[in-house]
């Protein structure tokens, strides 16, 4: 799933390529990444006729095309979901499910998504900041991000390094790539307890989650495969600079001990076992 640094790609892609333009026709080609516009794919074109879009703005992984009337067109790209800009008579991508057609005659948006776990969804009222995500915690990037607030509050809180970073409602825009990268950078097991953490410590993952997600940013995101790419379809090359996510069986860059992976809420961690010991076991553990 692309996280804070790819979006970011994609936001500032969109924000030069259809910044300033009025939609003139929107062509739904498969319900699915509307269904949220209870109105149905009919309406969900319709609504969009006539608009004016503003800056493409983002918090955390989602992002939304602010509108001429205080709306806004809110997107998350799920596990798949990219825009890409083409002339409008460049055949269609596979999976192409949404076409947007502007005034000027320019170049058409188009929205892509093999998975179809992505959305678009009219958010009234939500140029701002839509309704829909007003729960979703700000990103390192953005200016009122606090480290050492949120570093209290995920200190407070009874859970573990890694859920804490991928709880959106703490911090947003680490998935699992970064939260691995910044729990090796940080040095922290991601089943150490949280309460555990000094404030230092806490300060140092966060610090190191922005560092990590500036460094991808730089290089354009990662990109393993052709579901996410830039909207000129182009990859990202951060995974080349990836310290142990995906280096399951090669030398820690740190220290030269195996990578290993272990699984993880249905999903993987990749640490160094040397530099990111296990944590002692609780009581309760040692109980059970």
């Amino acid at each position: 799933m692309p996280e804070l640094p790819e979006v970011e790609v994609v936001r500032a892609g969109l924000a030069s390529s259809v910044g300033g333009r009025t939609i003139g026709a929107v062509r739904v080609l498969h319900p699915r990444p509307v269904r949220y516009h209870l109105s149905g794919p009919d309406a969900f074109a319709s609504d969009l006729v006539g608009r004016r879009v503003g800056v493409a703005r983002r918090r955390g992984k989602y992002l939304w095309l602010p509108l001429d009337d205080t709306d806004a067109l809110l997107v998350h790209l799920g596990m798949s979901g990219q825009f890409r800009i083409d002339d409008a008579d460049a055949p269609l991508l596979p999976n192409t499910r949404v076409l947007f057609d502007f005034t000027d005659g320019g170049p058409q948006l188009r929205f892509v998504d093999q998975r179809m776990f992505g959305g678009l969804q009219l958010a009234p009222g939500g140029a701002e900041l839509p309704r829909q995500i007003q729960h979703i915690a700000l990103d390192p990037f953005d200016d009122g991000f606090d480290p050492d607030r949120v570093a209290a509050f995920l200190r407070a809180r009874r859970s573990t390094v890694k859920r804490a970073l991928l709880d959106q409602t703490m911090v947003s825009g680490v998935g699992n790539i970064y939260a691995d990268e910044s729990l090796w950078r940080a040095r922290l097991h991601y089943n150490r307890a949280t309460e555990g953490l000094s404030q230092r410590k806490a300060v140092e993952l966060l610090n190191a989650a922005k560092l990590v997600m500036l460094e991808s940013l730089d290089q354009g995101g990662t990109s393993f495969d052709a579901l996410y790419v830039h909207v000129n379809g182009n990859s990202g090359y951060f995974s080349r600079s990836l310290q142990v996510y995906g280096r399951a069986g090669q030398p820690c860059p740190r220290c030269a001990t195996t990578i290993i992976r272990e699984p993880f809420m249905s999903r993987s961690s990749y640490r160094c076992p040397r530099c990111q010991r296990r944590p002692p076991m609780s009581s309760a553990e040692h109980a059970r």
